[in-house]
């Protein structure tokens, strides 16, 4: 992979990872028509989210560190015994909720590696037809009633549907951030606790896929790469760049839009994919 590969894939990720148009499609499609894709492309896939998650601190540095101040405030009431589920604020409540959506994500990881090898194949079709499930739920999340549910109005039931909902976005093609965003929509979230409630909750998913990533590639023997860290760098910073969209999410309807953007691309996908499928090998660009 030269370094201005690098670069692009990492613009590409910095700029897709905060729409709801899927970065790992988007990288997916990428990888397929130059050649980079493989393990080596699953590994550096990895390495761009985490730059990534450099812009989703910065961006929501606030709410994290609310969250983080109250999770030891949550730790030393239940060390004093004073702790009640009855009695929660916004912040506590969204703890527990966040915990749970992730938690949602464990049976998914079970099959990990038929997810993975939707990503690793030489067929882009799984891509385009998921990228037309991400156009659907975005569609039908814009036509939505406004809802009014803040942090602490979130329930159970809400978070483990915006969970099972990320589970699906493990798929290449399928929005992690249109998926929990939606569903939030889905369940009465009001747009802006919608949009946080989907980025904070992406910090241990992706944190935790990354890892995996990394750790099983680091295994097989596959060594580190100049390009790697100059990825990193260039998404944390496109990422940081790219955030500032996330406010215009959250004062607007525009949902709709990446919705029939992804659905032609979807149908883009599809056609593609047949022609390689009839003519028996995948069109690259040298």
């Amino acid at each position: 992979m030269t370094i201005l590969e690098a670069i692009f894939q990492a613009i590409i990720q910095g700029l897709t990872e905060f729409l709801p148009v899927s970065s790992s499609g988007h990288l997916s499609l990428f990888q397929h028509f130059t050649g980079n894709d493989g393990e080596g492309a699953l590994m550096f896939s990895a390495i761009l989210h985490l730059g990534t998650l450099v812009a989703v601190f910065v961006a929501f540095w606030d709410t994290i560190k609310a969250l983080i101040i109250e999770f030891f405030r949550l730790c030393a009431d239940i060390f004093r015994g004073k702790f009640s589920f009855k009695e929660m604020n916004g912040e506590r409540n969204m703890i527990f909720m966040i915990i749970l959506s992730t938690a949602m994500l464990l049976p998914f990881f079970i099959f990990k590696g038929f997810f993975e090898s939707f990503a690793e194949d030489s067929s882009i079709l799984a891509e385009g037809i998921c990228f037309l499930y991400t156009a659907f739920i975005l569609i039908m999340s814009d036509k939505c009633v406004k809802g009014t549910k803040n942090p602490e109005d979130i329930t159970v039931k809400n978070a483990a549907t915006v969970g099972i909902f990320q589970g699906i976005a493990l798929l290449p093609g399928v929005s992690r951030s249109g998926s929990t965003i939606s569903s939030g929509l889905f369940c009465g979230f009001s747009r802006e606790t919608a949009v946080r409630y989907s980025f904070i909750l992406g910090i241990p998913a992706i944190l935790g896929g990354c890892v995996l990533e990394v750790g099983d590639a680091v295994k097989e023997g596959m060594t580190f790469e100049i390009s790697y860290l100059i990825g990193f760098v260039v998404a944390a910073i496109v990422g940081i760049m790219a955030i500032k969209m996330v406010s215009w999410l959250v004062k607007s309807d525009k949902f709709k839009y990446f919705g029939y953007y992804t659905a032609v691309l979807g149908v883009v996908v599809i056609t593609i994919a047949i022609i390689e499928i009839v003519i028996g090998h995948p069109l690259t660009i040298n």
